[in-house]
């Protein structure tokens, strides 16, 4: 068991989504940093569907009741284990009464902890996802410990990895959304060429942008949307769907993020500046 002494300031357990359920209404979650989530897993060995814990601006502090090992990545959040720096990226022996704790955020928004094996959460419709209702809890505030499989014995393949550094990048690359035709020659002036900022509200439902563009009349039936669709409201207003995002929507479904864009928005917090190209 990992004993959750400090839960942090939104800390999930997610993996590679829940699929095949979303024309019930029920979102794919799963990881927001699908790149940072898969590396941090293939260090492990762990097969890429494996549960990881997913922390939002502030990290928890944790207390390992077994051995085990455990990689780190995604933002850059000052993490200690028994107060000694440990670094993103690399393979960690964890003995019993270990303790892992986060200090301060670097770059990024959302970091990763993978543990060998995954974490042994409930599996409810294919996925250990977090996602409240559909699972228990939303995250991890109102839980005393998480399961996992001790690992007492364990070489690594590779025990460190250099990735792709994305938390600075600002450049979003989309494709074309269903309604994108419907655009007039200053939305796209504006979209392609306006710098965008991430406003406070944003969290795994979906990002809003502070600054607008002109705005959509087009009146339209609810239709299908996915993680990194791209809404534009009558008032101009720009939403950014994702991993949690609903199912369907009403509003003109103008870009469609590609995969790594995604991942890249996942790690922008409030201020954080974006640009589309497509």
């Amino acid at each position: 068991m990992l004993k959750i002494l400090k839960p942090g300031f939104f800390t999930t357990v997610q993996d590679c989504g829940r699929f095949g359920y979303r024309d019930k209404g029920v979102p794919v979650a799963g990881v927001m940093d699908s790149y940072a989530g898969s590396r941090v897993n293939a260090l492990l060995e762990n097969e890429e569907s494996a549960a990881v814990m997913e922390i939002t601006m502030t990290g928890p502090t944790l207390e390992f009741q077994a051995e085990t090992f455990i990689v780190l990545g995604g933002a850059e959040m000052t993490a200690m284990l028994n107060n000694s720096p440990i670094p993103n990226y690399k393979v960690i022996k964890i003995k019993k009464g270990d303790v892992l704790s986060y200090g301060r955020l670097e770059r990024g928004f959302r970091s990763y902890l993978a543990i060998k094996d995954g974490f042994k959460t409930a599996s409810i419709l294919g996925s250990r996802s977090f996602y409240f209702p559909v699972t228990k809890n939303s995250c991890i505030k109102s839980l005393d410990s998480l399961p996992y499989t001790p690992a007492g014995d364990f070489t690594p393949k590779i025990s460190e990895m250099k990735v792709d550094d994305m938390l600075d990048e600002e450049s979003l690359k989309v494709y074309r959304g269903p309604e994108f035709d419907e655009l007039t020659d200053k939305q796209l002036e504006e979209l392609f060429t306006k710098e965008f900022s991430v406003a406070k509200e944003n969290n795994r439902m979906a990002y809003q942008l502070n600054e607008t563009i002109d705005g959509s009349n087009l009146s339209m039936l609810t239709s299908a949307t996915l993680p990194g669709t791209i809404q534009l409201t009558p008032s101009g207003k720009l939403i950014v769907l994702m991993k949690d995002g609903q199912s369907t929507g009403g509003y003109p479904r103008i870009l469609q993020l590609a995969e790594k864009a995604i991942d890249i928005l996942s790690q922008k917090k409030s201020g954080d500046s974006i640009r589309f190209s497509l």
